[in-house]
């Protein structure tokens, strides 16, 4: 079983980061195919290409048919913009699940699509502030995690670390370093014990899958950090989209409210539930991100899935 790091030559906030990687320890050529290069430590894989990050889809099997390695999650380096500008150090998972078939995303993957989101999200982000604060990045980045969003396509567990938010920020060196020690650490690659391996068996299998709330998920954010709470997909409300019945007269409820909002629930949750295997998947609702027929709805859709909806002390 291997792990994908992957990166491109086309942004330095992915091929900074991914130098220092391979500046830590010892590295080999390992395997080329289709204008992908890649090195080789232990059971990393560290890939570089030429074009935008997003637009390699399938990565992690295309590895496999290529060499025979079974691939166990994949890592994706890159730049973060935001409207801020704000400088910031971000995880995150992917996926487009609100996009309808015909579609097209923006920003990759595929309508309707979310990926298994990595169970390392929350204990990276924890790192990855441990780290930021040791390299006196703190408090002038902000380390967040963010909502799900663009692609690549990918069949294995995956997440993103990128760096933001303007080209100032994304060279630098160190934001670089930080992102690459946390990698070289987070996988265990200097022989300690890596960091977010999942384990049912664990005290707490109770992941938290977000619904609504804005890009940087403040209110799911506050449960995650509070208490190390594992986290799946993180769904803000630009990927819920609903459309209020027309008629005035008549209860709202799930079953006339349009949008792909129940669809990106639905693949959010399952992907989340292959992510974590013999876990307990629960759904946090930002409450005041909603109109009271879009709560009353989501929460009658998630009792229709038998999805468990938590507060924020059923978590702990």
């Amino acid at each position: 079983m291997v792990t994908l790091v992957v990166s491109t030559t086309t942004d330095p906030a992915s091929f900074n980061p991914a130098s220092a990687l391979s500046a830590i320890g010892t590295w080999t050529p390992g395997a080329s195919f289709q204008g992908i290069r890649s090195k080789v430590n232990g059971d990393v894989r560290l890939l570089e290409h030429d074009r935008g990050i997003v637009e390699e889809d399938c990565l992690d099997d295309r590895w496999e048919e290529v060499t025979g390695e079974v691939v166990d999650e994949i890592i994706f380096l890159s730049k973060h913009t935001a409207v801020t500008n704000r400088p910031a150090l971000t995880v995150h998972p992917i996926g487009v699940p609100h996009l309808k078939e015909g579609d097209v995303p923006p920003q990759g993957g595929k309508p309707g699509w979310a990926a298994v989101p990595s169970p390392r999200m929350t204990p990276w982000l924890i790192l990855l502030n441990k780290l930021a604060q040791s390299h006196n990045l703190v408090p002038e980045f902000e380390i967040t995690l963010e909502a799900t969003h663009h692609g690549p396509v990918t069949s294995k567990p995956t997440m993103f670390l990128e760096i933001g938010s303007t080209s100032e920020y994304w060279q630098r060196q160190d934001a670089a370093q930080v992102i690459a020690q946390l990698v070289w650490e987070g996988l265990g690659m200097g022989g300690g014990e890596a960091v977010g391996n999942w384990n049912s068996m664990s005290s707490n299998k109770k992941i938290l899958l977000g619904i609504g709330g804005g890009h940087y998920v403040p209110r799911h954010m506050d449960i995650i950090l509070k208490g190390g709470v594992w986290v799946g997909h993180l769904l803000s409300g630009y990927s819920l989209p609903m459309e209020e019945p027309i008629e005035s007269k008549g209860e709202k409820n799930s079953n006339n409210i349009g949008g792909t909002w129940k669809h990106a629930i639905k693949v959010a949750y399952d992907a989340t539930v292959e992510g974590f295997p013999g876990g307990e998947v629960i759904a946090h609702i930002d409450h005041k991100s909603f109109k009271g027929w879009q709560k009353k709805a989501i929460i009658e859709y998630l009792g229709e899935q038998s999805i468990k909806i938590g507060k924020p002390g059923d978590f702990y």
